[in-house]
């Protein structure tokens, strides 16, 4: 399918930002918007590239009373001499078209997805920004946009991107966060959605999260829904402890997103010759190795702020401090080695970089 491209006129363009220190996360986006429809009769058409614009949806929309909501998170890089490069966008493709398939949602080609992404971050490379640390993010989402009311999989919908530069995910940038253990509220499920990145799984992540920050927490660390001891997932991150010399991430088994930072994680860690466990870890075996002073080093994995430091878990009353409170040696290498990669900054030995080009 060809994708027809409609450029922004000088009056609707918009003002760049003139500090890229200031730029935060995900409020700013760019000129202009990647949009493709699809009605069961016929698949996918009207693939185009047009200024950014609202979208208008019927108030009987489905993907407002059913959830048929499902999205990405990948971004680009500006590197030496201007070159621009994504970082592992085939997975973010792939893991779309999986949530795709959880969720009764039509799959895209992955090629077209590719070119999409490409063609998009070309026109608007004038946003990307310049600065080590600051990047372009992209945000493609496809939403049920069939009018009915009846629980069914609608036979219309749209896929949209939408990109925009970003600054550190997290304010105070890499330096360690602090977790709060919930033991009241639950992520996902096995046999649920967990797995995908679904609009709901964040909804109800909400209410925690509201919770820890109003103590005074960086993320919630979540435990499994069902015994409530095994450690899942942090916020919106996958989590990796340093116990002794082995790297423990739980294990995917359906209530877990298979974050592409976390395979990355654990090809270099493995490439580096560390043991990496993907297992079970209980936050009962964390406090012991914690107790006993093997507990080394946390840090949460995610594309938004790649790999981010722990400092600090609250559990049951009791604050136990990681690394000292600081930031570890594994962590801060692992940081550096992948950001320096997305940058275009070293060599990339598992070809994870995505030069583009016009």
């Amino acid at each position: 399918m060809e994708i027809k491209i409609i450029r922004a006129k000088p009056n609707q363009m918009k003002a760049k930002p003139e500090d890229e220190s200031k730029l935060g996360f995900g409020k700013i986006f760019t000129d202009h918007i990647f949009t493709m429809q699809y009605h069961s009769d016929r698949g996918w058409y009207d693939a185009m590239i047009e200024p950014y614009r609202p979208l208008s949806l019927d108030p009987t929309a489905m993907c407002l009373h059913y959830g048929q909501e499902i999205f990405e998170g990948l971004k680009a890089y500006r590197g030496k001499n201007n070159a621009l490069f994504l970082f592992r966008p085939d997975r973010n493709i792939k893991r779309m078209n999986n949530s795709a398939d959880r969720l009764c949602m039509p799959r895209i080609d992955p090629d077209l997805f590719m070119e999409a992404l490409k063609k998009l971050v070309l026109i608007d490379k004038d946003w990307v920004p310049r600065s080590r640390g600051a990047s372009l993010y992209i945000r493609p989402t496809m939403i049920a946009t069939e009018a009915a009311l009846g629980v069914h999989s609608a036979n219309a919908y749209i896929f949209f991107i939408v990109i925009g530069p970003v600054g550190p995910y997290y304010p105070q940038g890499f330096s360690p966060t602090s977790l709060y253990v919930d033991e009241d509220y639950v992520r996902a499920v096995r046999g649920g959605i967990g797995y995908i990145k679904a609009a709901g799984n964040y909804a109800a992540s909400l209410l925690a999260s509201k919770l820890a920050a109003e103590k005074g927490f960086t993320q919630v660390l979540w435990l499994d829904a069902i015994e409530r001891r095994y450690i899942e997932e942090v916020g919106t991150s996958n989590i990796f402890f340093l116990v002794g010399n082995e790297l423990i991430t739980p294990p995917l088994t359906g209530s877990i997103l298979p974050g592409v930072t976390r395979d990355s994680v654990i090809q270099m860690a493995r490439r580096w010759n560390i043991a990496v466990s993907e297992r079970p870890i209980s936050i009962d075996e964390l406090m012991d190795a914690s107790a006993k002073g093997t507990l080394k080093e946390a840090f949460a994995s995610g594309t938004a702020a790649i790999v981010s430091p722990i400092g600090e878990i609250f559990y049951k009353g009791k604050a136990t401090a990681i690394s000292g409170g600081g930031i570890g040696a594994l962590t801060e290498k692992l940081y550096n080695e992948i950001l320096q990669i997305q940058y275009g900054e070293k060599d990339d030995p598992f070809g994870w970089r995505v030069p583009l080009s016009d």
